[in-house]
């Protein structure tokens, strides 16, 4: 018998991941190839497009290869991406203007001030549920029509191409015959009317961008294109899905009712609940995006995202050296002074939700004479849990909807440490499933949807390790005041 399998590509801040399933939904195998974080004097931090697109192409030969099947058994490709990240290329070239705008890079911040400027900040987010800021496409995408030499030509006379990364992908995949993406990438672009579920002309014209030059909006599960992978497939297999990262990792995790939520922590992260068919607009510092849209249903999400957690050990790592691995957090963190309320605010480029300060410097806050390397690491790793439960804090007034658990993904779930501080200062249950690549899991389950080969019965398949809570809720509840007491210090006063 012959045996068939999805492939699902996970293009993350980091570099490239290829993940191959049978079709039980098994993990076979996994390949990754890393890219250039190109980071200048300003702090502006970019990637090269060519280079993730041509590492996407490779690693889905090594993880054939490696896999040593058939390639011919593949019957579709799925496609998670991280999201905010922006670019522009030639329409009928298909080459990149520039280097795409990176999602934690604020240097679109005057975009946003103009607009602010305009008075309608406010009508932006009635409709888009996003606060106007440079962390969405929309600033980017404006920055790159203003900045980049030919970009406003090309867009007037409607060959440009811009907009995300699954974009980009789907169009170099299918050599430039599909410009198209789906409803979770749109929704975070902030050019997307979220009860109309459109692009919204009013919106495009305050940032400087033709409406008529962006993509296709289209259900998630979609066939987006075909691909031959420039000729590595005999013949070409379907792009049969395509999601946001951290809505695929959403998904992966099963969160497919109304209340369900998960935190996934990677270089940044990204908190979501499940909130159902109808859209709901925050009060309290978060924001709204549409979560996918499957089987001819669209789900709407509440979302806050931090630009620093993982990068935050990334950070303790290479710029102040204090640790040489991420796996030696945990042993620090156990080893630092109970009695130390040291918190380190990491916000190296502003804060993100709920706070929403672009200009908000980091900052270690309680240092004492016996503050060491392992009370910094400590801090650093708490700062995470934190800044989590910030978010999970706000979403919960916000929905009105108390959450039973956390189910949470992403490489720093392996730091015991943290997740067992997660679930103390949440007070409620945190589940670490026992696969990481939840992203990539969720974009193949959505091509398997697409394809018919995938039901809901998939998501029982997940086995996870439970951290319950063992702190006891004055001490986490002195601990969180403290947090918040620190962050405020930081927050600037424009």
């Amino acid at each position: 018998m012959v045996e068939n399998y999805i492939v699902s590509i996970d293009q993350s801040t980091q570099g490239t991941k290829a993940l191959l399933f049978n079709l039980e939904g098994k993990l076979i195998n996994r390949r990754d190839i890393l890219h250039k974080q190109i980071i200048n004097d300003k702090g502006w931090v970019s990637h090269d497009p060519m280079e993730i697109y041509n590492n996407t192409v490779q690693v889905i030969k090594n993880l054939v290869e490696a896999s040593k099947i058939n390639k011919d058994n593949i019957i579709g490709l799925g496609i998670s991406n991280q999201r905010e990240t922006s670019l522009a290329w030639n329409r009928k070239t298909g080459k990149p203007l520039g280097d795409a705008i990176v999602w934690q890079c604020s240097r679109a911040r005057d975009i946003c001030e103009k607009v602010e400027k305009l008075g309608v900040a406010d009508e932006i987010g009635e409709k888009t549920g996003l606060r106007l800021s440079p962390y969405f496409p929309a600033a980017k995408i404006g920055w790159l029509l203003e900045n980049i030499s030919g970009a406003k030509e090309l867009s007037e006379k409607g060959n440009i191409c811009h907009g995300t990364i699954d974009t980009w992908l789907v169009y170099k995949l299918t050599n430039g015959t599909s410009y198209k993406t789906d409803y979770s990438n749109a929704s975070r672009t902030q050019l997307f009317n979220i009860f109309d579920l459109k692009w919204d002309e009013d919106i495009c014209e305050y940032f400087g961008i033709n409406i008529k030059n962006l993509p296709e909006v289209c259900y998630s599960d979609s066939i987006f294109g075909e691909t031959d992978l420039e000729g590595f497939f005999n013949k070409p297999i379907p792009i049969a899905g395509v999601i946001g990262d951290s809505h695929g990792a959403l998904f992966g995790q099963g969160c497919i009712e109304k209340g369900m939520i998960k935190a996934t922590y990677g270089t940044g992260s990204s908190i979501m609940m499940n909130i159902g068919d109808k859209p709901i607009l925050s009060t309290h510092g978060v924001v709204t995006s549409l979560a996918w849209g499957i089987n001819g249903k669209i789900n709407y999400v509440l979302e806050g995202n931090i630009n620093y957690t993982g990068a935050v050990i990334t950070w303790l790592k290479n710029e102040v050296e204090l640790i040489s691995n991420p796996s030696q957090t945990a042993k620090l963190c156990y080893k630092a002074k109970t009695d130390d309320d040291l918190y380190l605010i990491p916000a190296f480029t502003g804060l993100g939700a709920p706070y929403w300060d672009s200009y908000a410097k980091g900052a270690l806050i309680g240092i004492t004479r016996t503050t060491g390397k392992a009370e910094i690491v400590r801090a650093g790793v708490e700062c995470i849990a934190y800044q989590i439960n910030d978010i999970v804090e706000a979403m919960s007034e916000d929905a009105g909807i108390p959450f039973k658990e956390l189910r949470v993904d992403g490489g720093p779930t392996r730091n015991k440490y943290l997740m067992q501080f997660q679930s103390d200062i949440l007070g409620k249950e945190v589940k670490v499933p026992g696969a990481e690549e939840l992203s990539g899991i969720g974009a193949a389950y959505v091509a398997g949807f697409s394809l018919k080969v995938f039901d809901e019965t998939i998501f029982a398949n997940m086995k996870r390790k439970n951290y319950i809570p063992e702190m006891d809720r004055k001490t986490a509840n002195k601990k969180i005041a403290g947090w918040k007491d620190a962050v405020r210090s930081v927050l600037s006063k424009k």
